[in-house]
């Protein structure tokens, strides 16, 4: 097998399905994670309809950060397909909902569709067939590196609380919540392992700190 046949086969075993058509919420700032939840209130028409028509369907949206403003943005290349696990509708027509993520997709192709909302066509991830997990110094610099950070922010923590979490939970909860801006906030996402974006994670904190200790800026 030739370098060209082999680099295809593992491109291919990184495939769940084929590509998919994927209904989008673009927002910035806002991370999904594979297993984590994000809760959303839905306000705007457009995505009002986006929600009518996930709830018709599989109950499915995918999360993904506009690289930049205006009415139609460009999008990030990936981002991850979440479920809708719980609805609260209101009167007026505006929905609470919590999106719990799926998978990671990335995005092929934008789709010409009559919908309010826009539609992609996404290579979907494949889920890990394991729990990721840290070694045991990784997870003290991250858990030591978040204790600096929440104090020099004035952050109250309840860190046995903290301790108690399991690694995925820890590192990807930290990611979600962190003010860190867009683009740093895609970095985390498209890290592929639980390790790198620990480490990610850590470094991200440690140029906040710097920033906020020299009176600059801070990444929110």
């Amino acid at each position: 097998m030739g370098v060209g046949a082999a680099s295809q086969a593992v491109a291919d075993s990184l495939r769940l399905m084929p590509l998919a058509r994927v209904s989008i919420f673009p927002l910035s700032g806002a991370l999904l994670l594979p297993g984590m939840d994000l809760p959303l209130h839905i306000f705007e028409p457009r995505y009002r309809a986006l929600i009518h028509d996930a709830m018709a369907r599989d109950r499915r949206i995918g999360m993904i950060q506009p690289r930049e403003g205006g009415p139609v943005p460009s999008l990030f290349d990936m981002g991850c397909l979440g479920h809708v696990s719980h609805i609260e509708a209101m009167e007026d027509g505006r929905f609470n909902i919590i999106l719990t993520g799926l998978a990671r997709f990335r995005f092929v192709r934008e789709l010409p569709v009559a919908t309010q909302f826009r539609q992609i066509e996404a290579d979907i991830e494949q889920a890990p067939q394991e729990d990721e997990v840290l070694h045991a110094v990784e997870r003290a610099a991250l858990e030591q590196e978040s204790r600096r950070f929440a104090d020099a922010l004035g952050y109250v923590v309840d860190w046995t609380a903290v301790s108690r979490l399991d690694d995925t939970s820890l590192v990807n909860g930290i990611a979600q919540i962190a003010p860190f801006d867009p683009a740093a906030k895609q970095t985390l996402l498209e890290a592929d392992t639980l390790s790198e974006r620990s480490e990610r994670i850590i470094q991200l904190m440690q140029i906040v700190g710097r920033a906020d200790r020299d009176g600059g800026a801070t990444m929110q």
